[in-house]
């Protein structure tokens, strides 16, 4: 979080640590003016607290102080303000609409007249999230590096694309292959999408680049939901070298997988009061990231698989498990897989607010410190990518709830007992990739590898993983 202040936090924080043992109650009132005398330090301090208390009501049932705390935030948070600002409020909102899904009916009728196409409105952020991010460019470039790799010198090569919304990756590995010494080979791609124009426009593009450099190519559309994907519609045949990419798809599928036992396990939350503001009044932070991971506010810092010790989160996935299984049948030759690494699924509404401040706030850091607070493309990347993801992971419970991101440690397992084995991504792909990030001038963007698989960071957080595999038996 970019501070315009210059003097320490610890300077600035007596009246912070007076109203840090205030209790959130009714009577004191529907103004809160004092808060408006804060600094921007003690004004992004005091959100977080509010937020952790405000998600602890709201777990607990105690829907009149989840009240008067979101009044309170209300008074705080901005939609353009200051890094900690934004984030309060898209937090803010989804804790709203979780408790406005206790009346089901008044959550209804307040959304009955909205319109969205939510299709057309995840293929514009993603277009946005790629050009303003260098995250999924680095990741295709691993990906293609892999792919055109491990088909050096097939004559056949088949690639399924399970979330097919970015022709640009394809197009980057039919140039690469064209350039092969043996010569390019024929060409297929299968493209799965829930919209058939999304994939007659990748279809066009693709033959028309792969005619402009004299590729035999074919283009297959699968037109439905990866959840209800039959793989005979895919068409591999005999002979063909397959490749499979998931581009942030599979997490999607443990929705599917949830028990409704984690509905019933509130996580309250403890020690969130003054002493663990005051000791984070002895610090002065540069990034609202730095805040969240100094253990500051409630004596709870995530570890980042902190969910992994809760036998709920196991990375026993049936939905999941099925799905890489039947992949392992069409024997792909390599299967590349990229997720974001965060925990966002886990079995208490605490855990996850918890998880996703903290990756969230690297994202709206990143933000913070490459793009004008005033930019339009920022503002819609924050609202309708960002936004939505946390309002999903905060406000929704059971199918309906799809952004789960895991960490890279249970896709491992995951891949390891569908019957795949690790395939290290290659030096040069990662000299690419590492290229790229470089050309960002901006230092914050990082790489490293991990077990043969790749992180790319947000300063040392890691963001995004890249991992290789291929059917154990295979040679």
């Amino acid at each position: 979080m970019s501070q315009n202040e210059s003097s320490p936090l610890k300077s600035s924080s007596s009246s912070l640590q007076d109203f840090s043992m205030m209790s959130l109650s009714p009577s004191l009132g529907s103004s809160y003016p004092w808060l408006k005398e804060l600094k921007s330090e003690e004004r992004g301090l005091y959100l977080i607290h509010l937020l952790l208390t405000c998600a602890n009501h709201v777990a607990t049932g105690s829907l009149e102080n989840a009240n008067i705390a979101l009044e309170q935030i209300s008074e705080l948070a901005s939609p353009d303000g200051d890094t900690m600002q934004r984030i309060a409020a898209y937090f803010t909102e989804a804790l709203a609409d979780r408790i406005l899904k206790t009346w089901p009916g008044l959550h209804k009728a307040i959304n009955s007249t909205r319109v969205v196409d939510l299709v057309s409105e995840q293929a514009l952020v993603r277009r946005l999230f790629f050009e303003v991010f260098p995250f999924l460019k680095a990741a295709f470039l691993l990906v293609n590096q892999a792919i055109i790799e491990a088909m050096e010198g097939e004559k056949v090569v088949h690639v399924i694309d399970l979330d097919a919304a970015e022709p640009m990756q394809w197009i980057a590995l039919i140039r690469g292959l064209s350039a092969r010494p043996e010569g390019p080979p024929h060409l297929r791609i299968t493209g799965i999408h829930v919209r058939k124009e999304v994939l007659d426009q990748m279809g066009h593009r693709l033959s028309e680049e792969a005619e402009k450099l004299d590729i035999p190519f074919q283009f297959n559309p699968v037109v439905g939901e990866l959840e209800d994907l039959d793989v005979e519609r895919l068409h591999v045949k005999t002979g063909e070298a397959v490749a499979i990419s998931s581009v942030l798809r599979l997490h999607s599928l443990l929705a599917s997988d949830d028990e409704p036992l984690r509905k019933k396990l509130p996580l309250a939350l403890k020690n969130s009061n003054g002493i663990h503001l005051q000791r984070a009044l002895q610090m002065s932070q540069n990034t609202l990231g730095e805040l969240l991971e100094k253990d500051t506010v409630n004596g709870y810092s995530p570890s980042p698989d902190s969910a992994s010790s809760s036998p709920l989160s196991s990375p026993v996935s049936p939905k999941v498990d099925t799905f890489l299984t039947a992949l392992r049948g069409l024997l792909p030759k390599l299967v590349v897989i990229t997720e974001q690494d965060s925990n966002h699924n886990g079995s208490t509404l605490m855990e996850r607010l918890l998880e996703s401040l903290h990756s969230y706030a690297a994202l709206f850091d990143c933000l913070e410190s490459t793009v004008s607070r005033a930019s339009f493309e920022r503002l819609k990347l924050e609202k309708m990518l960002f936004g939505n993801e946390i309002k999903n992971i905060i406000s929704c419970e059971g199918a309906e709830r799809k952004e789960r991101h895991e960490k890279l440690e249970k896709w491992i397992q995951r891949l390891d007992s569908a019957g795949f084995c690790n395939v290290p991504l290659s030096y040069y792909g990662m000299l690419q990739a590492k290229t790229l990030l470089q050309g960002y001038n901006c230092n914050g963007y990082k790489m490293k590898g991990e077990n043969g698989c790749v992180m790319i960071c947000w300063q040392d957080r890691p963001m995004f993983s890249v991992s290789a595999w291929r059917c154990r038996n295979s040679l």
